[in-house]
C-alpha cells in the first residue's frame, strides 16, 4: 500500500466536490491521505466500525454485502470520480453496512471522520456544499436499494 500527497485537480474531479471552492478544496486535501489497493484486497469489511470515507482516485471498488445463504451480494460496481463509505462521517460511529473490495488495482483519497468534523467546524460554507451533496448521493442509494428490493418482491411473487 502506498501512500501519496493528494492536490486539488484530482478533487476537482470528483462530483462531491466540483462545486467547491479551491481555499474548501486546499483545507480537504490537508486533511486527506491516499492509498492504493491490489485487485481483491478489502478496504473495509461489512461490520467494521465506520471511520472513514474514500474518493475513487483511479480504479474500480465493488460494493457488496454478505447475505446469509446466499453469499456475497454485489451491491455497486464504483470507479474514477464516486466514493463511498460517506455514511461513517455524517452519521453515528455504526459498523459498515457493506463491504468495499478492490476489483483492479485501485488509488483512493480518504479522509477520516475526525477531520471531518474539524473541516465542518471550521469551515461551515464548505460543509453546508458537502453535507447538500451526501444527502443527494444518500437519496439516489436510497432509491435504486428501494428499487432492488422490490424487483426482488417481484420475482419471488412468479416462483
Amino acid at each position: 500500500m502506498g501512500w501519496q500527497f493528494l492536490d486539488i485537480s484530482m478533487l476537482r474531479d470528483i462530483e462531491l466536490f466540483t462545486s467547491l471552492s479551491d481555499h474548501a478544496l486546499t483545507d480537504i486535501v490537508a486533511l486527506t491521505t491516499t492509498e492504493e489497493y491490489k485487485p481483491a484486497d478489502r478496504i473495509f469489511q461489512e461490520g467494521d466500525k465506520g471511520d472513514a470515507m474514500y474518493l475513487i482516485l483511479k480504479g474500480e471498488v465493488r460494493i457488496s454485502k454478505d447475505i446469509p445463504g446466499v453469499g456475497e451480494e454485489a451491491l455497486a460496481f464504483l470507479s474514477d470520480g464516486a466514493y463511498f463509505g460517506e455514511m461513517s462521517l455524517v452519521g453515528d460511529e455504526s459498523p459498515r453496512s457493506a463491504s468495499a473490495i478492490a476489483s483492479s488495482p485501485v488509488k483512493v483519497a480518504r479522509l477520516s471522520r475526525v477531520d471531518f468534523q474539524k473541516l465542518l467546524d471550521e469551515n461551515k460554507e464548505a460543509a453546508v456544499e458537502i453535507l447538500t451533496s451526501f444527502v443527494n448521493t444518500l437519496a439516489e442509494r436510497l432509491r435504486a436499494s428501494n428499487d432492488k428490493l422490490a424487483f426482488f418482491a417481484m420475482s419471488d411473487m412468479f416462483e
